[in-house]
């Protein structure tokens, strides 16, 4: 059986912002709604979800995807992300219901480790990303999965700032 992999998506700009996805793709209605994706993008996302059968999260995505998600009906993240298990890096029980989520907590490296040891597909990290950050900088992720947009936009964070060293 392969090794599972920890694999880091998000969408962002050329120049790296990964805050606001809306300014990156137009929403397709008023937000708060998604990006609108082009058929191609889809497909490589319904290809992504289905290698994946976990997710790893922090605190504040789960926070505010729990209220959003369980009444969403955006496919195929929608029932992806509200099936799937969801492993919380927080130091603090988690206060919604939302499908099978588990607090875990700890060093990044150990979590990793122990998840990665478990049987399963991939697992993901969508969003989060002070926590995408830290694993980036631990260098916990196997593979980088980016939606480009095809603008610069000087706002909001920078997914790569803050890397101690070269990562191949």
């Amino acid at each position: 059986s392969r090794m599972r992999k920890v694999v880091l998506s998000t969408i962002c700009s050329h120049d790296g912002a990964v805050d606001d996805p809306t300014r990156a793709f137009p929403a397709a209605t008023e937000p708060p709604a998604p990006p609108s994706f082009d058929e191609e993008l889809a497909t490589h996302e319904a290809r992504l979800l289905e290698a994946q059968d976990a997710v790893l999260m922090g605190r504040g995505m789960y926070d505010e995807w729990s209220r959003y998600w369980p009444t969403s009906d955006e496919q195929p993240f929608a029932d992806f992300i509200n099936g799937v298990t969801k492993y919380v890096v927080t130091s603090t029980p988690l206060t919604t219901e939302w499908g099978d989520a588990r607090a875990v907590s700890g060093p990044l490296a150990d979590i990793v480790r122990d998840l990665k040891s478990l049987p399963g597909n991939d697992i993901g990290v969508h969003g989060s990303i002070e926590l995408a950050r830290s694993l980036l900088a631990e260098g916990l992720v196997d593979e980088i999965q980016l939606a480009v947009a095809p603008v610069l936009d000087p706002v909001g964070r920078r997914l790569f700032d803050g890397l101690p060293e070269l990562q191949r």
